[in-house]
């Protein structure tokens, strides 16, 4: 009896080790936390934020002593922090509680990443690039979430604050302070005006207080046309004085309520939200007028240059004509938020040529965390090298670092793909997308593979076999993905509304030519491809710095990856490989479904080195992937062989479906969710 009880105990020990350590996502990046043994002291007063770190290094830190201290150098910024470490004693001095939470993070993840070598002698500074590092969550009231592939809203949508939804905003707000992200709007930039009712606002209060021992200041998108639909103005005219006066009363109210509240989010006069131009007015005079509204307060407006106004027939030229003759007449607390490219978060795109044309007004970027456009939470598909992409132009073309240093306010903008799902991003793998971004957000400098090495062993240990294998299937995956979507610069060639799969072929008389995928290839059978240049084109490379404009108007320097981009070339034009535009088409495509196979080939491979429940649900969403790309060079080499009229070179797999047949797909999903492996086997 003894030892049958001796052996329960041990299975049941057993069984709850096994239910501790099995790897469902919801700790994040956090999994290898074990209890720490450090003392850690608090050298000053106490606050929520000091006591959150002493907390964390207790529990993970396993070096020496460590002395927290709040103490900052002349010109530090009050998030930068120090690290000095002798002997085995360490110590980390900031001017704030939350720079020391991030100092505390910081080396943490030194020990997490670099094992014993984060004990030794070191004296370092570590200073935020950009003061405000922000997601946008496009998050309904409703708890829906747009573009959203992780379930839903984490903050709308409930019937009050339950424990679980408090544990679940704590590990999101724990996540972000980790990698030094310190902002949030809390709701869709398609605004509802109940944004700013009392009993919304209570709630953003609330939310506020919860973030706020964290560093992160809370910000809430607005409808322009707020006064009319809430409180009955006759008008929104920015330059209307009871319009004026109505902002200005809500600002109060909401400062009243959040003394640190961040500011607002706005886009307006976009894809039929309102705004100022409703009244004849400008950019610059609707922001201008929340901005004096906002400015008694410290508070910012972040007004979007997603906009898209038939004002020429590029619709990449735009946002550009829009904006370009309103530099210097923003005020100092408005910073225009711009897409890194000029049409819509493509899964390859030239930067947007607005980045240092205004150089008299604060720009930021918007990046798209959330996959819209790369298979939403079914595919691997790791960001890191997409933005280090967009990064480096902007900086060798646009100036974008010395830009940077010359603004009041220097803000970098994510759209979150967070959700309430269980392990919050739909895909445990994406969640190597959030963390790319706050660490670039902090400092643009790291390189995209730091930055994936550094969360893949926090994900599954640096010692872990399989650790290499995951690197490297994250660092090609965005290649694959747009080799078997949209290469040498074809873009916007997606499903319409939910953009979930192909369908090149997609037009509808009477809608507008740019919500039509025809109008992005232009294919013919001279060739495909939009011709962008100022000698033949739309003139759209005049828009951008000379060293890159000269550049991609020439077919014969514009890379091969932008070249459909900027050009119509013929289908026998030899790309830079020698082969001809069409056999470099197909090569593309088979490459892209090939390089999916071969991510789902390395991770078979770590079965039995890390969790297997993590194993089996990337498995499962690989297979999905493998199936998709194959959907994706099948629909797009039938279709645009109809316009070339050439063979499928021998080294493409034969199709496995016809065109017909293919363009009968339509699947039954909304722009809130990601299908699943039944219904995608259902529908097509």
């Amino acid at each position: 009896m003894i030892n049958k009880y001796i052996l329960s105990v041990m299975a049941f020990s057993a069984l709850l080790m096994k239910v501790h350590a099995e790897n469902d996502g919801s700790k994040l990046w956090f999994q290898n936390e074990a209890q720490g043994k450090a003392k850690v002291t608090l050298a000053g007063k106490s606050s929520a934020t000091t006591t959150i770190a002493t907390n964390e290094l207790m529990k993970a830190w396993h070096g020496g002593d460590v002395t927290l201290e709040i103490k900052g150098t002349k010109g530090m910024k009050k998030d930068a922090f120090s690290v000095s470490q002798k002997n085995n004693k360490m110590t980390i001095t900031s001017p704030s509680d939350v720079g020391l939470l991030y100092g505390a993070f910081h080396v943490m993840r030194l020990e997490r990443t670099m094992g014993k070598a984060a004990y030794r002698d070191t004296v370092f500074t570590e200073s935020p690039e950009h003061d405000i590092r922000i997601l946008n969550h496009w998050d309904n009231l409703d708890g829906t979430v747009e573009r959203g592939y992780s379930g839903r809203s984490i903050f709308w949508g409930k019937k009050g604050l339950t424990d679980e939804q408090r544990n679940t905003i704590k590990t999101y707000a724990k996540a972000n302070a980790s990698i030094g992200i310190n902002a949030a709007v809390l709701n869709n930039v398609n605004a509802s005006p109940k944004m700013l009712s009392d009993s919304v606002l209570s709630m953003v209060r609330d939310y506020a207080d919860m973030l706020r021992p964290y560093g992160i200041k809370v910000y809430l998108a607005v409808n322009f046309s707020t006064p009319v639909v809430l409180d009955g103005l006759k008008t929104a005219d920015p330059l209307d004085k009871c319009v004026q006066t109505w902002w200005k009363n809500k600002a109060k109210q909401i400062y009243r309520m959040i003394p640190d509240f961040g500011g607002f989010l706005v886009k307006a006069n976009s894809e039929g939200q309102p705004g100022p131009m409703d009244f004849g007015r400008t950019h610059a005079e609707g922001a201008n007028m929340l901005a004096k509204a906002l400015k008694p307060y410290g508070g910012i407006v972040m007004w979007r240059a997603f906009v898209y106004a038939p004002n020429d027939p590029d619709r990449a030229k735009q946002a550009y004509k829009e904006f370009y003759d309103l530099d210097g007449k923003f005020m100092d607390n408005v910073v225009i938020q711009i897409k890194n490219g000029p049409i819509d978060f493509q899964p390859r795109e030239p930067f947007s040529p607005l980045f240092g044309a205004m150089p008299k007004t604060q720009q930021m970027a918007e990046l798209q965390i959330t996959q819209e456009y790369l298979g939403h939470s079914n595919h691997v598909c790791y960001l890191g090298t997409m933005w280090e992409e967009f990064l480096n132009d902007v900086k060798q073309y646009a100036d974008y670092a010395q830009s940077m240093k010359n603004y009041k306010h220097r803000a970098m903008s994510g759209v979150a793909n967070i959700g309430d799902d269980k392990n919050f991003c739909g895909n445990t793998m994406a969640q190597a997308n959030w963390y790319a971004f706050g660490r670039l957000a902090w400092n643009s400098n790291l390189t995209s593979k730091e930055i994936v090495q550094e969360w893949v062993a926090q994900e599954i240990g640096k010692d872990n076999k399989a650790y290499g294998n995951v690197v490297d299937i994250l660092m090609d995956s965005r290649e694959k993905v747009v080799d078997y979507m949209m290469p040498l610069g074809l873009h916007h060639i997606f499903a319409e509304m939910h953009h979930y799969g192909p369908q090149p072929w997609q037009f509808n008389p009477g809608q507008r030519a740019d919500w039509q995928c025809v109008y992005y290839h232009k294919a013919d059978t001279k060739g495909v491809g939009f011709d962008r240049t100022v000698k033949t084109g739309s003139g759209a490379t005049a828009q951008y710095p000379k060293a890159f404009g000269n550049m991609v108007e020439d077919i014969n320097t514009c890379p091969d990856k932008y070249l459909l981009w900027f050009h119509h070339a013929d289908w026998n034009h030899k790309c830079q490989t020698g082969l001809t535009l069409w056999n470099e088409m197909c090569y593309r495509y088979q490459n892209g479904l090939c390089g999916a196979r071969e991510m789902l080939q390395k991770w078979n491979a770590t079965e039995g080195q890390i969790d297997s429940r993590l194993f089996k649900d990337i498995q499962a969403k690989l297979h999905i992937q493998v199936r998709d790309a194959e959907w994706w060079k099948d629909a797009c080499l039938l279709y645009f062989q109809t316009f070339s009229k050439q063979p499928i070179p021998d080294f493409v797999e034969p199709p496995v479906h016809t065109l017909d047949e293919l363009k009968k797909v339509k699947l039954n999903i909304s722009m809130y969710e990601t299908p699943s492996a039944t219904l995608l086997k259902s529908q097509r």
